[in-house]
């Protein structure tokens, strides 16, 4: 029997599309239902049989570290640092003296609960040099696109296409199974990556890459909607729209969650989440996210992410908004953003 037990996790991205929330911590970090968004993807690799992980650090590295040593998942999480960026193939060329003959491979900014077990038989059965899952999409021209054959083996790639060049809505994933004899076209010491470089290199040679399709829940948490959208998507599928905090007097619609230690008091809230320690008293939510140790009075909150620990005073409105952490939004004011999901 094939088995993997290694797994080497890109998590260099600054992710700027979420700004503000990654000013003050790494994309895969944020929480979504009140884990990080990474934990998702680790578990899914600890369900598979991965029990190594080495998570290839990049912006705000330190902060990575809170993820622990694995243990509560029965995996070990080790950290690999970089000391500027190098790429997805680079950050894998940084290791490749600690890796197995056959690792999986991932980007570490989506959110991902998929069957990586799957992957790997494929991968196996294909006798493949890397495989790579890949998922459909409406709007493939912000991915990269893989053209594959009856067997789903990946004959051209191309990545970011224009609309007149998109030839298949199936995207890169960024979830891989990878011979580690490939890294041999990676160069040291410079920038490459692996789904722009390395895998043209593979399919120019005539090595195998075989496609996948996912089974599971993939979302690209690239923009806030991506992150409110992942946190409902949880919320339902595990929590099935649980209110695991203290609620009184509260009314809910729709696919609603709230953390642990929450206090909601006398509010409304229509498909919205609810992060641990969050306190509402008498406020109205409809379609946010707010992550954990929120404040928020007699105000109203629509298609809105608040960061950590943000206050929201008594007669505040809050709109198709984004808020870094810690903002504080004083009684009567009104913040109309133009980030609307």
């Amino acid at each position: 029997m094939n088995r993997i037990r290694q797994a080497v996790v890109m998590v260099g991205g600054r992710g700027t599309r979420l700004l503000p929330l990654t000013e003050t911590r790494p994309k895969p970090i944020l929480p979504v239902a009140d884990r990080p968004c990474i934990w998702y993807l680790l578990r899914s690799m600890a369900r598979a049989g991965i029990e190594h992980v080495i998570l290839a650090c990049g912006y705000k590295p330190g902060m990575m570290e809170a993820l622990g040593d694995g243990s509560d998942l029965g995996m070990e999480i080790v950290y690999s640092y970089e000391d500027r960026p190098m790429g997805t193939a680079g950050a894998m060329k940084l290791v490749e003296d600690r890796l197995d003959d056959h690792f999986v491979a991932a980007n570490g900014d989506v959110f991902a609960d998929i069957d990586i077990a799957a992957e790997i038989r494929t991968h196996f059965e294909h006798e493949a040099s890397i495989t790579d899952a890949l998922t459909p999409v409406d709007n493939p021209c912000d991915y990269g696109i893989a053209c594959v054959d009856e067997d789903l083996r990946i004959t051209a790639f191309k990545d970011k296409p224009r609309p007149d060049e998109v030839f298949s809505n199936l995207i890169n994933a960024g979830v891989y199974v990878v011979d580690r004899d490939v890294l041999g076209h990676v160069p040291q010491g410079r920038f490459f990556d692996f789904s722009m470089d390395l895998i043209p290199i593979i399919i120019a040679e005539g090595q195998r890459i075989q496609g996948y399709r996912l089974s599971g829940l993939w979302m690209d948490v690239g923009r806030p909607r991506d992150l409110y959208r992942a946190s409902i998507s949880v919320a339902e599928r595990e929590h099935g729209g649980s209110i695991l905090g203290e609620s009184t007097g509260s009314m809910f619609e729709g696919t609603c969650y709230a953390g642990p230690y929450a206090k909601i008091r006398d509010s409304c809230l229509s498909e919205s989440v609810v992060m641990n320690g969050c306190s509402l008293d008498g406020s109205t939510l409809n379609r946010s996210l707010l992550l954990p140790g929120c404040v928020v009075g007699r105000a109203d909150i629509r298609n809105s992410i608040l960061g950590e620990g943000c206050i929201v005073c008594d007669g505040a409105t809050v709109v198709d908004a984004v808020l870094g952490d810690g903002t504080l939004v004083r009684a009567g004011d009104r913040i109309e953003g133009d980030r609307p999901f």
